[in-house]
């Protein structure tokens, strides 16, 4: 049964327990909105009729985003089933119940659909090429939702951290606690996004469509940190911050080439992503890494604030 507290209500966010989901509903509640948050047990999108309960049960919701995702790349590659079921399969039955009711969808993508050989940031209309099974679930949960919703938008982002959950940023501080001397991965670029800065962006296009303006541009956007880094000098930075609040006990950090940490899964050695589509058509524009990453950090040293 769904709560009473979720009946009529305008945004439905499933995924609300994750770092993104519990940002997004935080979000749209300072925005005003009367939000239904559902994650498991309450729903489970790998089954049409839980969807379908769960949604009858709300009322006429005129918005739904999807922040929920099998998000363990290693393990993904032994159990391909339950990464497909939630990143395909469910983001498909979303699609089809949004459909029945007349409704969009938000879809969050991952910059994992393309094999990171390019010499450019990602546009949105580059080809995928995954290299794993977490990437090629993602990238047919994007196709099946294309194939079913015509008002829909996927919004692919890439290195993503925040406030809750565990993250490269939470990880890099308890090492900073922990250890003296750290080896960190120097030869993968991308674009570090903090889930609040996403959450934001995700409201935005979320209000468009509460508008019920024809003139939305529906489709595929890429949203991620404004600027290209890799691991190793996301890490430095991590640090730098830390170190302007607290004592940090590691001393040195040493560059590694990614074949010195060999993983289960390949990952894409380049995955930046091209953000002028959706500052070009939502008039959306990612702020720099550097400052959301301080951001995060006021907060997470001054939580009170």
């Amino acid at each position: 049964m769904t709560p009473d507290h979720m009946k009529n209500c305008n945004v439905v966010v499933v995924g609300s327990g994750g770092m993104l989901g519990w940002e997004v509903v935080e979000s749209l509640k300072s925005a005003g909105h009367k939000v239904a948050a559902l994650d498991i047990p309450l729903i489970d999108i790998t089954k049409r009729e839980s969807i379908r309960s769960v949604l009858g049960g709300i009322g006429s919701p005129v918005l739904l985003m999807n922040c929920a995702a099998y998000t363990a790349v290693d393990k993904a590659e032994s159990e391909p089933e339950a990464a497909f079921a939630v990143n395909r399969d469910g983001p498909a039955n979303l699609a089809d119940e949004c459909e029945r009711l007349g409704i969009p969808l938000i879809h969050i993508s991952t910059d994992y659909v393309f094999n990171g050989k390019s010499n450019r940031p990602y546009l949105e209309e580059d080809a995928a090429d995954p290299l794993n099974v977490y990437g090629l679930s993602k990238w047919e949960g994007e196709e099946a939702v294309r194939s079913r919703l015509a008002r829909h938008l996927i919004v692919r982002t890439s290195w993503l951290y925040g406030s809750r959950g565990q993250n490269f940023v939470k990880t890099m501080l308890k090492l900073g606690k922990e250890r003296e001397e750290l080896k960190v991965v120097s030869d993968q670029y991308g674009c570090p996004t903090w889930s609040f800065d996403l959450a934001g962006c995700l409201v935005r296009i979320g209000e468009r469509a509460l508008a019920g303006s024809e003139e939305v541009p529906w489709g595929t956007y890429h949203f991620c940190g404004e600027g290209i880094t890799t691991w190793y000098h996301f890490a430095l930075a991590i640090l730098d911050e830390a170190r302007r609040r607290e004592s940090v006990r590691i001393a040195v950090v040493s560059p590694v080439p990614s074949s010195s940490y060999p993983t289960v899964a390949a990952r894409p050695m380049y995955s930046a992503l091209d953000c002028g589509k959706i500052e070009a058509s939502l008039g959306i524009a990612p702020p720099p890494w550097e400052k959301s990453l301080a951001g995060l950090m006021d907060i997470l040293y001054n939580p009170q604030q």
